[in-house]
Parts: structure tokens; C-alpha cells; sequence
């Protein structure tokens, strides 16, 4: 990992706890859940940020890495839903519990088949709703569309990693390609993501 890397994660870092804090502030006036969803991805997102700047990419071959990692899109996505998709909210959470046992125990028993499939499966899923979501939903604020950008960023390099994690390559992402662009797509992500969520939380 290069410093430009850890500089990029850094400020990566500096925006979560941005967003955490907004999302905080927002929580002791309407205590809505979709509050406590976002503020775990983003805790996650700065907690996985730390570990990388500290002890590199070598620990992302961690099947515990990639189970907790995995909490990110959970998070974002399970907000998303039960903020402007009430109706799918309860039908998601089943589908996001059961992609988060289905990574964490194809992860952490070295199950390669069950592996493959699930965490594709769950981070794609994850990652439209994150995407698809900010353009359907009904009410939402000028300029939240910005969440949406950040959830394609995060849906091609998630997706990209979990099949290199899986054992296999998407297209043209090998295990370099994707480690060279990791920081920087982390870091426009989650720069997509405060223009999108300010907007949602000054409208709220």
C-alpha cells in the first residue's frame, strides 16, 4: 500500500465520521432506525478504513474482514429501504440477514461453492439498491440522486473484490487492478454519498 493509499483513506475516514455525525444529530431528534442503519455502515466503513491504512491489504484475505465489510452495503441499503421503501423494508432485512450468515459462514468454514454465489449475490443486491434506490424513491431531496453514484462506486469495486475473494475475476479486475483503485473508489464513494446524504438530512 502506497502513502498516496493511506492519505486517501484517511480523508475516506474523515468523511464517515462526518456522516456519523450528521446522522447522529438527526437520530436524537426523530429516532428513526434508518438512522442506526447508516451510522453502522459508516462505522464500519471507517473502522475497515483504519485497519487497511494500518495493516495493509493483506487483511482483506480475512474471512472475518469480509463477513464484517460486508456490513457496509448492509447498512446503507437496509437505511435506504426502510426510509423511502417502507413496504420492502421487512422483506429486505430477511434478505440481508440471511446474505450476511450465508457470507460469514461460506467465509470463515472456507466453503468455495457456497462462497461464490453469496457474496456476489448479496453485494450485488445490496449495491442496486444503494444505486436504484435514491432515483425511484418517492419525496426524496434535489440532489440525493448523489447517494445513487455512490452506490454504483461501491457496487463495482465490492463486486470486483468479492469475486477475487471467490476465487475468480470480473472482467478485467485482476487482484492489481483492483487494489490500485480501491482507495481512490473508496473515497469518491463515500464523497458521492455526504453530497447525497446532506442533501437528506438539511431536508429533513
Amino acid at each position: 500500500m502506497t502513502l498516496l493509499d493511506r492519505i486517501l483513506l484517511l480523508v475516506t475516514g474523515l468523511l464517515a465520521i462526518y456522516l456519523m455525525w450528521r446522522f447522529y444529530g438527526r437520530y436524537q431528534k426523530e429516532k428513526a432506525l434508518y438512522d442506526i442503519y447508516y451510522m453502522l455502515g459508516f462505522t464500519v466503513l471507517l473502522v475497515s478504513g483504519l485497519l487497511l491504512i494500518f495493516l495493509g491489504w493483506g487483511i482483506l484475505a480475512s474471512p472475518y474482514v469480509l463477513t464484517v465489510a460486508s456490513l457496509i452495503p448492509l447498512g446503507i441499503s437496509l437505511g435506504i429501504a426502510n426510509e423511502y421503501f417502507p413496504q420492502w423494508k421487512k422483506a429486505y432485512a430477511w434478505f440481508a440477514l440471511v446474505g450476511l450468515i450465508a457470507i460469514a459462514v461460506s467465509a470463515i468454514a472456507d466453503l468455495e461453492t457456497l462462497k461464490k454465489i453469496a457474496v456476489p449475490l448479496f453485494h450485488g443486491v445490496a449495491g442496486l439498491v444503494i444505486f436504484l434506490g435514491p432515483f425511484f424513491a418517492k419525496d426524496a431531496p434535489k440532489g440525493f440522486w448523489w447517494v445513487g453514484i455512490g452506490g454504483a462506486l461501491i457496487g463495482i469495486g465490492g463486486i470486483a473484490l468479492a469475486f477475487l475473494t471467490g476465487g475468480s475475476q470480473l472482467l478485467f479486475f485482476t487482484q492489481e487492478v483492483v487494489l490500485q483503485i480501491l482507495a481512490p473508489l473508496l473515497l469518491l464513494m463515500t464523497l458521492a454519498f455526504t453530497l447525497g446524504f446532506s442533501k437528506d438530512i438539511q431536508a429533513s
